[in-house]
């Protein structure tokens, strides 16, 4: 058995597709089929069935995957640490984000690549639940987040600043010239919030249980929160985000809600007892002393 052959093994039963599969891996579609049928041989078991329209995992296929990937996830981060001893940055780092956080990464990313052409990242915007499945998965290095309500298991945050729930209007909105906003003033306006499941939102969602406050005339609800800031601009509406969503945005205006507990902090997720790559370790320096961040925590000192 070959790594090569795991390799390809595992990115046809990701796209159920040969075509596909060899078109990412750049190898011809006759080669890809050639070392996966050596590998049913070796097997002496079929792990794909293939029609003239379809691929599908067989039973000893689907057995075979999760071992499959482990062993390729294990051979890259043997390659990581070799490369960690001899003292270079390259390799690949996979990043899990937050909706929320992305605006806050922005600067880092740009200086980081600058820095390390030899280190390949993988972004990916995710809902936090999502996050910490693909951290449990070892699928992202580590996910910036802001720290979850209930602690998820197996899995340390490391705080980078503090933040807080805000209101989010337009700079002429009428609520824009105030310091703070209560409940109460909120509920006066059509909202259009982040979806269920979003950060800001179940921190909204606990504020809104808590107080009991139910009085609010939601329009919309959106997981994208490049459209829901531009709808924002537009209308009278208003939203409720981290404040540090809009880090660098024009037109909007981040007011404090007036409640207690409103407070979100920013955080570092990692795999509990996790491999710590030097490449990680550079990119949340440089994050952590970035402009975005630093801001976020002189605010609070």
């Amino acid at each position: 058995m070959e790594l090569r052959q795991l390799k390809y093994f595992a990115k046809v039963a990701e796209t159920l597709s040969f075509s596909e599969a060899a078109r990412m891996l750049c190898v011809t579609q006759s080669t890809l089929s050639q070392q996966i049928k050596q590998l049913e041989q070796e097997f002496d078991t079929a792990l794909l069935l293939r029609t003239s329209r379809s691929v599908a995992l067989t039973e000893a296929g689907e057995e075979l995957l999760p071992y499959a990937l482990r062993t390729i996830q294990d051979s890259e981060l043997c390659a990581e640490r070799i490369n960690d001893l001899k003292n270079v940055l390259c390799g690949t780092l996979n990043i899990g984000v937050t909706y929320s956080f992305g605006p806050m990464l922005t600067e880092t990313l740009v200086s980081f690549m600058k820095l390390y052409p030899n280190v390949k990242l993988n972004i990916f915007y995710r809902p936090m639940a999502e996050l910490m499945e693909m951290l449990r998965k070892r699928e992202v290095d580590f996910a910036l987040a802001f720290k979850p309500n209930v602690p998820v298991e197996d899995v340390v945050s490391h705080p980078l600043f503090q933040n807080y729930i805000a209101v989010i209007v337009g700079d002429m909105h009428p609520l824009a010239k105030n310091s703070k906003v209560t409940l109460d003033e909120l509920s006066r306006y059509e909202l259009a919030l982040p979806a269920k499941g979003l950060q800001a939102r179940n921190t909204f969602d606990r504020i809104l249980e808590h107080y009991h406050h139910e009085r609010f005339s939601i329009r919309l609800e959106l997981n994208e929160v490049n459209i829901l800031l531009s709808l924002i601009r537009q209308n009278r509406l208003a939203t409720v985000l981290a404040e540090a969503t809009i880090h660098n945005e024009r037109g909007v205006k981040a007011i404090p809600m007036d409640v207690p507990g409103n407070e979100m902090e920013g955080c570092v997720h990692t795999l509990n007892d996790s491999y710590i790559k030097r490449s990680m370790r550079e990119f949340i320096r440089m994050l952590s002393d970035s402009v975005a961040v630093r801001e976020r925590v002189n605010a609070w000192l």
